[in-house]
């Protein structure tokens, strides 16, 4: 394979591949956790839930391969471990199962997460004059933004 040659500098590709990579983490990491939440709701809202759990994983299983392929289109390799997407995921696992608004609750404060990550990988990006980062990033952004709101207006008081 030949050299990388894109017009962003291998010190700058590395930072913004790091910044992905977190990304990623918490991407997967949510991933995870939605789609078991959809396996494991139940409870009055059982439908509701369940239809909208599947959306938002079947969306997230889209955005994990964008962002791993983002990484190595930067020419550095994709963690593809739990192990190593655990360590550099901030969302923490759940152990057992919650009960239906919990899991809501639990839903909504990971995407927030994954905003606050978005937020910090995008700085990054935007530093390296990588626009192509930028745009995957900002539109990760505005996706989780969306569906937290959505979450959060499903949140019974």
């Amino acid at each position: 394979m030949s050299k990388i040659d894109i017009g962003i500098s291998e010190n700058d590709r590395n930072a913004v591949a790091e910044g992905l990579k977190r990304l990623l983490a918490d991407s997967y990491t949510l991933y995870l956790q939605t789609h078991n939440f959809h396996w494991n709701v139940t409870g009055p809202h059982f439908r509701e839930l369940h239809l909208m759990f599947e959306e938002h994983y079947t969306e997230l299983a889209e955005a994990v391969d964008d962002i791993a392929e983002r990484i190595r289109t930067l020419d550095v390799v994709a963690p593809g471990t739990y192990k190593t997407l655990a360590e550099l995921s901030a969302i923490e696992e759940v152990e057992g199962v919650p009960e239906a608004m919990e899991m809501v609750g639990l839903l909504t404060h990971g995407h927030e997460q994954v905003v606050k990550t978005c937020r910090e990988a995008l700085k990054t990006a935007q530093d390296a004059d990588d626009e192509s980062s930028v745009a995957l990033i900002s539109d990760r952004m505005r996706v989780h933004e969306k569906t937290a709101w959505m979450l959060r207006a499903t949140q019974t008081k």
